[in-house]
């Protein structure tokens, strides 16, 4: 059939699909591959950097990167990886003023691209953050969701130093790292939630130290100034982000009694 022919655009059509289709599935198995590889035979505690590596090789041309995972209250986020110290404060700058490409990505349940946060529109959908996000060195966030059926589990965050969009093929990279990272946390989740299960290593088990001492800061902060279990995570997170850190750095400081919180 020619292509002038009755069908002959519909044929057309639908093998472009199929081949998008191909490429697609042949792009998660080469990220899936990735991801496995990097966390083969690593020990349990590795295991979050060595993700974090693979995820940074997989989108070469970002700035930075994070991954986040929600606890079971709103704005109760820990990141679990993060590609460097821009990455981490980015994070933790939007669950501390409770907005930013991520909090509506979770809203939302969809990716929010920021491509330039100098500039409306996005400079005015997020004011306070993207006045900070300037101050610590990003001028572009991307925020994709993970999702395990209706729920959020977290997001992955990726930065750039200057403004601009992702590329046509950072952008299905983006969503399908997303997807693998949100099976990985789903693992994580379900053994957790198994009796028995602590020899079984997930891909994310080692985290679960960072998770404890975050926990273990604010139970003292609980006890020390009478506050509930959000609030004193909220403390936490203020003075990670006054001091220009990260909430386990905080966390470890108030841990080993470096930082006498009982004045505040």
């Amino acid at each position: 059939m020619s292509w002038w022919e009755p069908g002959a655009e519909g044929a057309e059509d639908a093998e472009g699909v199929q081949d998008a289709e191909r490429q697609t599935q042949l792009l998660r198995t080469r990220i899936t591959r990735r991801l496995i590889d990097a966390v083969r035979d690593v020990p349990p505690a590795s295991v979050p950097q060595a993700l974090c590596r693979a995820c940074a090789s997989l989108l070469p041309d970002v700035s930075g990167l994070s991954l986040s995972v929600l606890g079971r209250k709103a704005g109760m986020g820990v990141v679990l990886f993060a590609s460097d110290g821009v990455a981490a404060q980015l994070a933790e700058i939007q669950y501390t003023l409770g907005e930013g490409p991520c909090t509506d990505a979770v809203r939302l349940r969809a990716p929010v691209f920021a491509s330039d946060l100098t500039r409306a529109p996005d400079a005015l959908r997020w004011p306070l953050f993207c006045v900070q996000a300037a101050r610590v060195g990003a001028e572009a966030v991307f925020s994709v969701p993970l999702t395990a059926g209706a729920s959020v589990l977290g997001t992955l965050d990726l930065y750039q130093g200057t403004p601009g969009p992702l590329d046509d093929e950072q952008v299905p990279t983006a969503l399908l790292v997303a997807d693998a990272l949100s099976l990985a946390v789903t693992a994580l989740d379900r053994t957790r939630n198994v009796s028995g299960s602590d020899g079984v290593v997930t891909w994310l088990k080692g985290a679960e130290s960072d998770r404890v001492e975050i926990h273990q800061a604010t139970g003292v902060i609980m006890v020390h100034l009478g506050v509930d279990a959000e609030e004193a995570l909220l403390r936490l997170r203020a003075r990670a982000f006054a001091q220009g850190t990260t909430s386990l750095d905080v966390a470890r400081s108030i841990i080993d009694g470096s930082l006498d919180i009982r004045h505040e």
